[in-house]
């Protein structure tokens, strides 16, 4: 006698015998999906596999196969003498999802939970995307002059190496031993921080980093001072942990320490982030007097400096400045920083310096975040520092961006200068623009997207008070900064503001 679900099985099965999947995979895809979608209920009794064979024109053994599967993934249960029965349209754990390629996803998946959670304005993405050919940036290094097959290469070398089989073998949060103590020589020679490895904890990247300080060091109604111009995914790292951001004053010394004084006086402050070396995005470095005021400031009132030395590597004019965690003989600086930025993205990698109790705190987080790392990276990594590649890579790439940021002044100065001011950056990979307040830059962006120039917003800084905008010069080589340069021009010239 025929199922009473022999009809309406009718409809929600068809086969493809032009497919290359396999029928009975067909069969369990399409009955799993009905399922889903309560088309077939909880206890219904599928027809036999005789019959469904000789409605369906398959062999028999590919019905049971296919439910077989089905109750493997958990679908269907076969009782014998009895038949097969719809389960529930939950899959058991562990089932994979079975998708029906003829129906659309929207009719698959559900758009909105059914549940409440929380939304965040603070952490809205603020990159943009663009179809234009060019893009400005706030200064990256540009892929184009790394050498991809080397990095591989070293890469590669190190996830087939036999001795490296027991460390890729396990989950951990400590990190590579081996690449700890590579980077900690390096940072020694480089930054003068007589450090060990116990002082290192690697990451993924800076804003990580400071994400995982933030959750050591921050409760909420905490005070965190920041220039009044700072770097945006920061301040939403900051805000997210509910911290109280101040900001003070910077100039062409760096942050104003007589305004961290008075404020320090007012309130009770817990921490003062601060990019020395280029101040983000303004690109003035700290001076020596305000790096001693501001060491002495911490030790008088006991508040945490974080000094964020993103764009230690890139420095043009002069020997670069030690950063002030050499100089810190108190334990009051966490710094931070990125490795290997002359380098692909893959093979960058970020990295937190600090008094090793600390340290030992944070290396918790980061276990919950990233308990995996990636070992093999950091393998090589500490390998290419051992073999003096980083520092090769690091001299030939600073020649060309001299070069380029040399080329980016002259195209600001000859074509741009009746509508903005800069100075040429000591180091970096950034040049720091105000410009005549007449100018919307909002509409300017608009206007040089219709030129095919992206500008994105987070590169743009204007109130009553300032008109700026970073250019980073990276990512472009000479063609393509005079082509930028020129579509600038032409929409400042149509929006007809000067």
């Amino acid at each position: 006698m025929t199922s009473p679900v022999t009809n309406p099985i009718l409809h929600l099965l068809s086969i493809d015998r032009s497919a290359t999947k396999d029928i009975y995979l067909q069969i369990v895809q399409q009955i799993a999906n009905a399922i889903q979608r309560g088309l077939l209920r909880e206890g219904s009794k599928l027809p036999g596999s005789r019959s469904l064979s000789t409605v369906l024109q398959v062999h028999r053994q590919t019905v049971v196969a296919a439910f077989q599967e089905l109750e493997a993934q958990g679908w269907v249960a076969i009782s014998p003498n009895r038949g097969v029965f719809v389960l529930s349209n939950k899959p058991a754990v562990g089932a994979r999802l079975q998708l029906d390629d003829a129906t659309p996803k929207e009719q698959l998946y559900p758009t909105n939970v059914g549940f409440t959670f929380k939304k965040s304005n603070i952490l809205d993405n603020p990159w943009t995307q663009t179809a234009s050919e060019f893009s400005f940036d706030d200064g990256v290094p540009d892929i184009r002059l790394t050498q991809i097959n080397q990095l591989s290469t070293f890469y590669s070398a190190n996830l087939k190496r036999k001795s490296n089989i027991k460390k890729l073998d396990r989950y951990t949060n400590e990190g590579s031993e081996y690449f700890k103590e590579q980077l900690s020589t390096y940072l020694h020679q480089s930054r003068g921080l007589r450090i060990s490895e116990q002082n290192i904890l690697v990451t993924r990247s800076t804003e990580m980093s400071l994400y995982i300080i933030s959750k050591v060091m921050l409760s909420r109604g905490d005070v965190v001072i920041v220039g009044a111009l700072s770097y945006f995914a920061t301040n939403m790292i900051f805000q997210e942990s509910g911290a109280r951001m101040k900001t003070v004053p910077v100039d062409s010394n760096g942050l104003d320490t007589a305004s961290i004084r008075a404020l320090c006086q007012q309130e009770k402050v817990r921490m003062v982030y601060v990019t020395s070396h280029h101040h983000y995005p303004t690109t003035v470095t700290l001076s020596a007097q305000r790096r001693v005021e501001l060491l002495a400031l911490a030790q008088e009132f006991g508040f945490a400096i974080v000094e964020d030395d993103y764009d230690y590597e890139f420095r043009y004019d002069q020997q670069a400045i030690l950063p002030m965690a050499s100089a810190d003989t108190d334990g009051m600086v966490i710094y931070l920083g990125s490795f290997g930025k002359t380098l692909a993205p893959g093979f960058r990698t970020g990295f937190t310096v600090a008094p090793s109790d600390i340290i030992a705190e944070m290396r918790k987080y980061l276990g919950i975040i990233d308990r995996q790392g990636d070992i093999t990276m950091e393998l090589a990594l500490g390998e290419m520092i051992a073999e003096g590649e980083i520092n090769r890579y690091a001299k030939k790439s600073l020649k060309i961006y001299e070069q380029r940021r040399a080329h980016l002044v002259d195209l600001l100065q000859s074509r741009l200068s009746h509508y903005l001011q800069f100075e040429s950056p000591r180091g970096g990979l950034a040049v720091w623009t105000t410009w005549d307040r007449r100018i919307n830059l909002s509409q300017l962006a608009i206007q040089c997207e219709n030129q095919g120039l992206h500008i994105p917003r987070n590169l743009l800084y204007q109130h009553k008070d300032i008109a700026g905008m970073r250019i980073g010069f990276g990512r472009m080589d000479e063609d393509e900064m005079t082509t930028s340069i020129s579509k600038m021009q032409s929409a400042l010239t149509q929006m007809k503001v000067i």
